[in-house]
């Protein structure tokens, strides 16, 4: 079967800490699920430090998902110290592009909590340009189809 390239352009919009991920899109989109540290006395604008890229995910409604996932206790083992969880999105549709792109972050990034695509990537080339709130992933990158690693 010929390969079919694809370049797939992400957005992520910003940084949520949980459990307050109504900023996040109830929209389709990837997710990522990071460790941070919330700098509250940072004037006038309080920031997060992120640590630790812990999770990739993709849905159709990114916010529901997030907030009901069932691997939420698990992300929460990630944490050590005063950390919490922080959320970025990108939204991306359809289904079958969404899921080629986080097939191909996880591949690229080998999140501790991700086990599918971690090994292999059962999609055509595939390039991510990514830009916005990135801190942790590779912003330009391309998975060859069939790629695998061990």
């Amino acid at each position: 079967m010929d390969d079919v390239p694809k370049t797939i352009t992400l957005a992520f919009d910003g940084y949520r800490r949980e459990p307050a991920v109504s900023g996040l899109p109830a929209s389709a989109g990837v997710y990522c699920v990071y460790t941070c540290t919330y700098n509250k006395d940072v004037k006038p604008n309080p920031t997060v430090s992120i640590a630790k890229l812990v999770y990739i995910g993709e849905s159709d409604n990114v916010r529901t998902r997030v907030s009901n996932h069932e691997l939420l206790p698990t992300w929460k083992k990630q944490l050590t110290g005063d950390q919490v969880l922080c959320f970025s999105a990108a939204t991306v549709s359809p289904e079958e592009t969404r899921q080629r792109a986080e097939a191909a972050l996880i591949f690229k990034h080998k999140p501790p909590v991700n086990t599918e695509y971690t090994k292999a990537f059962p999609f055509d080339t595939t390039t991510i340009n990514s830009s916005g709130t990135t801190r942790l992933l590779t912003t330009s990158f391309t998975v060859p189809k069939g790629a695998t690693s061990s």
